[in-house]
């Protein structure tokens, strides 16, 4: 298990680190300003190597120790980065697991990877949110500081400063809206969100669950869970999960 870098087509360097084992690929696509060495992910890690199962991490471009700047980015180049990470390290099927902002990201991954998606497993996922959450609660006067200097800071709920909002992440990310068109999800799919998430609100797992279309499709909600999700209780259900779509997954295949 070593510390990788993947130089992408579009110019970007990417820091992953891979598990061998047997597949399916479990793959861990973290939230917005995450990285790759949060809880969930070293947990996943853990239990990929404990169970010899094929594991992958990375770091979106500006996220982490990959290359750029987060003000740089957007959601629609952060999907583009999983895309491009998946297709060159990885191969045959894949069980995503999408926390918060990698919920939307593991949405359009699968979009256009197609049937290389096995699984799928979100926790407290936040499609749109950029759209749905930020510029439709923002009031006229964060608007228009946004479009006059092309960022907004927001107050976060947790201790690494405020959000920075760039225009580009609000327009750019219009490109890829999840409740704009179908959403179509053939493989096995488990949602998971807290009733507690005071950052995404449990309507929008809701929402999800009564849009998407799919045969293999559940909703689990965790009574007082937050947007974390990384209590020991949390994590040993995020486990039981991922474990229950990849027993799914190899009986589909």
């Amino acid at each position: 298990m070593t510390l990788r870098h993947l130089e992408t087509k579009r110019g970007r360097r990417l820091a992953y680190v891979k598990t061998n084992g047997s597949g399916p690929t479990v793959v861990f696509l973290g939230g917005l300003r995450s990285d790759m060495e949060g809880t969930k992910a070293l947990h996943l890690e853990t239990w990929a190597q404990a169970n010899g199962q094929s594991f992958l991490r990375f770091d979106y471009s500006g996220h982490g120790i990959s290359s750029g700047d987060f003000e740089d980015g957007s959601v629609a180049e952060w999907a583009e980065d999983a895309v491009d990470m998946l297709g060159a390290v990885t191969e045959g099927p894949l069980v995503l697991v999408g926390s918060s902002m990698g919920g939307w990201v593991s949405l359009m991954v699968a979009k256009s990877l197609g049937p290389r998606v096995a699984g799928l497993v979100t926790v407290a996922a936040a499609p749109d949110f950029t759209e749905d959450e930020w510029w439709a609660g923002f009031s006229e006067q964060q608007r228009r500081t946004l479009q006059r200097d092309g960022r907004l800071e927001l107050p976060s709920d947790y201790d690494d400063g405020p959000y920075v909002v760039t225009l580009k992440l609000i327009e750019d990310s219009r490109r890829i809206l999840v409740f704009d068109e179908p959403l179509e999800l053939p493989m096995p799919v488990r949602f998971l969100h807290g009733t507690g998430d005071e950052v995404v609100p449990t309507t929008l797992a809701l929402r999800l669950l009564d849009y998407a279309e799919g045969s293999d499709m559940r909703l689990t909600l965790v009574d007082g869970a937050d947007h974390r999700f990384s209590t020991p209780d949390c994590l040993a259900l995020i486990t039981r999960t991922v474990e229950e779509v990849v027993e799914r997954s190899k009986r589909g295949a």
